[in-house]
């Protein structure tokens, strides 16, 4: 069979999510982002996991995944939007009891005109220059908001790099334009989270760190990705490997074909610079990484195995993501749909979910 298998640990998301948890005092609640398909994993899988943990408010990018949440969590659960109230989002927004947070004037009337009464939150720009209400626009709006907003948040762009003097900036900034509001507040992301109490506000969301990726360096990991063996090739020296002929052969090698390409997530940019590991050893990529297939120099192996595996124990999100020169959100939203997935741990109900 030479369909890869990727497993994702439920357990270990929950655990993550109760660890991030325990950062924040009891005054805090802890949310939960569950945009694009859970990071790759499973939004039908992992988002009622986490609501059996205990988190109930949940974030999403579009209106159509905070309708396909909705389906998934049932009525109760509180999902926001993050792009806001988008023309034409009207009728989803209402069928599916969503929130958006307003990101602009435009949305703020776009909003009131559509959806009068509708719950809604607001997304202010703190510093980031992305998404948000500016503090003059924040300050022309106030007095004709129709009601409370349901939260009031924003996003720090260095929470990662916890020195960073961004950091502190934003935090003056948010608590400035937050001033006089009577809302649950929001700052803190993962990093947020992590860089301590006074970025935690009435309600932090963690994403990245419940998936098993940095800056939670204490995350138990989440997914383990094997990739099958297709076929085994002796090479002589001065034989090259792949397109381009980019890996050439200095002595006599062995060469394993797996089944994985970018079709499936895998970076091109792991071409002779990523690894895979056959039973804890570590084997190089030689050669490029194309649509289907990869290669591997397995020269040093004494028995070649059928699977290899290119995310798990020895091999960390974070790690391929260095290799790539990349991140571990972009590996793990970039993993592909033709593996075989398999959910490990216990689900909403207590039952093994695989």
């Amino acid at each position: 069979m030479a369909e890869a298998i990727l497993e994702i640990d439920l357990d270990a998301i929950r655990a993550n999510w109760r660890a991030l948890d325990a950062h924040s005092a009891a005054t805090v609640e802890t949310g939960a982002v569950v945009k694009a398909d859970a990071y790759g994993l499973g939004m039908e899988k992992v988002a009622p996991a986490l609501a059996a943990e205990g988190a109930r408010r949940f974030f999403v990018a579009l209106a159509e995944e905070g309708a396909a949440l909705r389906r998934v969590l049932g009525q109760g659960p509180e999902i926001f939007v993050f792009s806001g109230h988008m023309e034409g989002d009207g009728p989803l927004l209402a069928d599916a009891g969503l929130v958006p947070l307003l990101n602009s004037p435009e949305q703020v009337r776009r909003h009131v005109t559509a959806l009068s009464g509708h719950p809604f939150g607001l997304q202010l720009d703190s510093g980031m220059n992305r998404l948000g209400l500016e503090p003059e626009e924040l300050g022309l709006l106030r007095a004709d908001l129709p009601e409370a907003p349901r939260l009031v948040m924003s996003h720090l762009a260095c929470a990662d790099e916890p020195d960073h003097p961004m950091n502190a900036r934003q935090l003056a900034a948010f608590r400035e334009m937050i001033r006089g509001f009577d809302a649950p507040f929001s700052l803190a992301a993962t990093g947020g989270i992590l860089l301590g109490p006074e970025y935690h506000f009435d309600l932090v969301r963690p994403g990245i760190g419940l998936y098993g990726g940095l800056p939670f360096a204490e995350a138990r990991p989440v997914v383990r990705l094997d990739l099958p063996l297709v076929q085994t090739r002796a090479l002589a020296p001065g034989e090259a490997v792949g397109y381009s002929v980019t890996w050439q052969a200095d002595r006599p090698a062995t060469i394993a074909t797996l089944s994985g390409g970018y079709a499936d997530g895998i970076l091109r940019a792991l071409s002779n610079r990523g690894r895979v590991f056959a039973d804890g050893i570590p084997c190089p990529l030689a050669g490029r990484v194309s649509m289907d297939l990869l290669t591997a120099d397995v020269s040093h192996l004494k028995d070649v195995p059928g699977l290899f595996e290119l995310l798990g124990p020895h091999q960390s999100i974070d790690d391929l993501a260095a290799d790539a020169g990349t991140i571990g959100y972009e590996i793990l939203t970039s993993l592909g749909r033709r593996y075989r997935r398999v959910w490990r741990g216990e689900g909403p109900a207590g039952e093994d979910a695989a």
